[in-house]
């Protein structure tokens, strides 16, 4: 974020700030610096766990991204930013013992033994690459549902979740919250709760998505006059907008994290979270000087297409189809819109009290929205490049 302050005061459509606007300017700074230095230092993060059962045999496998066990393990031994399979493979002992500490279970009260493990994998997943750790076990009786003491990396990344699945059952895949003690899973166990929480939660670690909504608001307010912008006459009016842009992204990403969480479509992670970067940055252009055609519904709706796909990752993971994927796609679609309307209940009242003053004009909305454009060309430049731009 320090690279990015010293742009703030070089706007080029706006007079410097009057005394009076010190406070304004004071605490979007403050606010843009609190948000991306904490959001920069946290991506989200997903384990995920298969369990077959025969009897009393489980099957597990769990993969973990090599972007955490880097984080905790140090696999980057030369430090060039790249993991090799020689790295991976030099420390697959430390990564064998990480996940027997964090990943614990019993049946029917009962602690099972090991009896095999597979041999070294990876595997790719929407948010990069994953160590593969296939271990077998021998209960005391017929196995009907597990209880997980899931602990992966809770000293180190309290956003971090594990995502379990009971593979050939009806059941409900379950988000494991590392250090909340045991949870069940089950052949016919709920776990529609889970994912609300955990789409609630990937808004809220989704700096991108959220900087898109906050982009948005902040012009909500106003409305196209002619080149530029004019505060709306009524809260009403402002009110209304916001409902039409909401709506819009709603059904827009609805649609398209159906399809690619069922696996009908399936563009490249990489394509999708560039374009990502880019609805974020012509959104925030938008603002500073309006430049996209007809009402701007219709450019939410077009850009909420793309993010649906990234919304998907999680869950087109667990590897759910037909039925089966249902009440979690349901929940979690949920969970995103409660995040939503979550920020927009924060934003919004604060830019209809703002609105109609010389500061929100001349400094907070083409303040905060530049400062925006610039994260968002960072980050598609990171992401079209493979760059590594951003700490």
């Amino acid at each position: 974020m320090p690279a990015l302050l010293p742009l703030l005061p070089l706007l080029p459509f706006y007079p410097p700030p009057e005394p009076d606007l010190v406070t304004f300017r004071g605490l979007v700074l403050l606010l843009l610096f609190c948000a991306s230095t904490s959001a920069w230092a946290h991506q989200s993060s997903e384990a995920y766990l298969r369990y077959r059962v025969d009897g009393a045999e489980v099957e597990q496998r769990l993969d973990i991204s090599l972007r955490d066990l880097d984080r905790d393990l140090g696999l980057d031994a030369d430090g060039d930013g790249v993991l090799s399979w020689g790295e991976v493979r030099t420390h697959w002992g430390d990564i064998e013992r990480l996940a027997a500490d964090g990943t614990r279970f019993t049946a029917a009260g009962a602690t099972c033994q090991p009896t095999g493990a597979g041999t070294p994998q990876l595997d790719e997943h929407s948010d990069g690459m994953h160590a593969v750790l296939v271990t077998r076990w021998l209960c005391p009786a017929t196995v009907q549902a597990l209880a997980i003491d899931y602990r992966l990396f809770a000293a180190t990344d309290a956003g971090h979740r594990g995502l379990a699945r009971l593979v050939g059952t009806a059941g409900d895949p379950l988000v494991l919250v590392p250090g909340a003690g045991p949870q069940t899973l089950s052949a016919s166990g709920a776990g529609l709760g889970s994912f609300v929480i955990e789409g609630m939660a990937h808004i809220a670690s989704g700096l991108d998505h959220l900087l898109f909504l906050a982009t948005l608001i902040l012009v909500a307010v106003w409305r196209r006059d002619g080149a530029g912008w004019a505060p709306r006459a009524s809260a009403r009016s402002a009110v209304a907008e916001t409902l039409k842009l909401v709506t819009a992204f709603t059904v827009a990403h609805s649609i398209t994290l159906g399809l690619a969480a069922s696996g009908v479509i399936n563009p490249p992670s990489r394509w999708i979270e560039s374009l990502i970067a880019l609805t974020v940055l012509l959104a925030a252009l938008d603002n500073i000087r309006p430049f996209v055609p007809g009402p701007r519904w219709v450019m939410v709706g077009l850009f909420g297409l793309v993010h649906g796909v990234g919304f998907a990752g999680p869950l087109k993971d667990l590897g759910l189809r037909g039925a089966e994927l249902l009440k979690p796609l349901l929940g979690f679609n949920v969970g995103v819109e409660l995040g939503q309307l979550a920020a927009v209940a924060v934003l919004l009242p604060l830019a209809l009290l703002l609105r109609e003053r010389r500061a929100y004009r001349r400094w907070i909305v083409p303040g905060a929205s530049s400062a925006i454009a610039a994260l968002a060309t960072l980050w598609l430049a990171e992401r079209s490049l493979a760059l590594q731009l951003l700490p």
